[in-house]
C-alpha cells in the first residue's frame, strides 16, 4: 500500500506532492468531484483505465460503516435515552448526505494510494 499520509492530504500518491483535485474545497460548485487527469509534478496519470474507481467504492462502503458504528454505539450511550431512533436516523442520513463529497475524495484518494507505488524519487520528476 501506499503512503497513507499523502492519500489524507489528498496528494499524488507516486509522488506526493501533486493535488488530487482540481479545487480544495469539497463542496464547490461544478468541482466537487472533479479530479485532475495527471499529476502536475510528476506527471502519473490517476485514471489508469475505464472503470478503475470502481474500486474505491469499497471504500467509500467501509468508511460509511465505520462511521455508523460510532454514530449508532455513541447514541445507545449517550443519547438513547433523550432521542428518538427515528430521529436519529434522519439525522445520520442527513449528515452521511452532507459528507457525500468528503467521503468521495477520500475513497479515491485512498484507493490510489493502493494502486499506485510511492515513489519519492519521482518528486518533481515533470
Amino acid at each position: 500500500m501506499g503512503n497513507l499520509s499523502g492519500a489524507l492530504r489528498l496528494k499524488c500518491p507516486r509522488c506526493e506532492q501533486g493535488e488530487l483535485y482540481e479545487t480544495k474545497n469539497p463542496y464547490s460548485i461544478g468541482n466537487m468531484f472533479t479530479m485532475k487527469r495527471n499529476c502536475t509534478q510528476c506527471g502519473v496519470r490517476y485514471e489508469k483505465e475505464a472503470g478503475f474507481f470502481y474500486g474505491a467504492m469499497y471504500i467509500s462502503y467501509g468508511i460509511n460503516m465505520a462511521l455508523f458504528v460510532t454514530a449508532t454505539i455513541a447514541w445507545y450511550v449517550f443519547v438513547k435515552g433523550y432521542m428518538d431512533w427515528r430521529v436519529y436516523i434522519s439525522l445520520y442520513v442527513l449528515i452521511t448526505v452532507l459528507l457525500v463529497p468528503i467521503t468521495f475524495r477520500y475513497s479515491r484518494s485512498l484507493w490510489l494510494s493502493i494502486m499506485i507505488k510511492f515513489e519519492a524519487e519521482k518528486r518533481g520528476e515533470r
